[in-house]
């Protein structure tokens, strides 16, 4: 490739990165714009009128906040390391031309992203026989398997040289070292992709939380953030707002709304650079083969 070409392809590039970080740095302005300019005006890239009275709203009790973080926190690390876990576990077997019954356990698989039992079915399940109700498990066991998943980590091990298997077996090795001192090691790629959609998947979800948690001190960050929200949003549509006008004249429901969204995507942006390097490689060598 000429150098010609190495310039139009870097000015592509650069301005693909622009056009993604525009809307990042429009959260980011409207955050910090005061709400009457946001009315009038509009989002702008630079605030017209720096104002953080979202961000005061937002923290009038810290400590809800840090709790929130805190339990997001946990469930995320956890969450992460035992889904990785139980699908690399399930993904392994199948991948092994040996094992009995593959094919027929890869629809079974199959199956449960076509169909599923329904919300009320999965719900008396989930806290009549699993009694995940008020607990952290609650917030974790459901999320842990993924076919999904479970496939493309599948079709990234089939894509492992048999004969590694093989000469390990002939060692003496059993499945279980085979998996973690080849397969593991081999595979940190589509790990680090797994890892990173588990990661936001549970990040992410406030679901879980309205339908299985009721005490308030084990609500995750995204639910709390929500529920302010929703609340602002109450106020608004009050039938009593008139009598309310001066109050809720004084919230900064849009700018609460971008304030939110800066404070949930924190730990995910630091999360990506360290992971970055594997993830585009994980998804193309983990879908090649079906």
């Amino acid at each position: 490739m000429n150098n010609i070409g190495k310039v139009l392809i870097n000015i592509f590039l650069v301005l693909v990165t622009l056009f993604c970080l525009f809307p990042f740095l429009l959260v980011v302005s409207g955050s910090l714009t005061n709400e009457t300019v946001i009315i009038r005006e509009g989002y702008s890239l630079i605030p017209k009128q720096v104002d953080f009275t979202a961000y005061k709203l937002l923290f009038v009790d810290i400590n809800p906040i840090l709790r929130g973080y805190g339990v997001s926190i946990c469930v995320t690390v956890v969450g992460t390391l035992a889904s990785l876990l139980i699908n690399a576990l399930v993904a392994y077997p199948l991948s092994l031309s040996s094992l009995k019954y593959r094919k027929f356990l890869s629809v079974y698989i199959l199956i449960t992203i076509l169909f599923n039992g329904g919300m009320v079915t999965w719900y008396i399940v989930c806290v009549t026989y699993l009694q995940l109700k008020d607990n952290l498990f609650a917030l974790i066991i459901p999320y842990l398997a993924n076919a999904w998943y479970i496939f493309l980590l599948k079709n990234y091990f089939q894509n492992i040289p048999g004969e590694m298997h093989e000469s390990a077996l002939i060692d003496g090795a059993g499945e279980f070292k085979i998996f973690y001192k080849i397969i593991i090691p081999l595979s940190k790629p589509v790990l680090a992709t797994v890892a990173l959609f588990v990661a936001l998947m549970y990040w992410n979800d406030w679901w879980l939380g309205i339908m299985l948690i009721n005490n308030q001190k084990l609500q995750p960050l995204q639910l709390l953030l929500r529920t302010i929200v929703s609340n602002v949003q109450f106020l608004q549509s009050s039938p009593n707002a008139a009598q309310m006008r001066q109050i809720i004249k004084a919230l900064p429901t849009e700018s609460v709304k971008m304030a939110v969204c800066i404070l949930t995507i924190g730990p995910i942006l630091f999360l990506y650079p360290f992971i970055q390097r594997y993830f585009v490689k994980g998804i193309m060598v983990g879908a090649i083969k079906g």
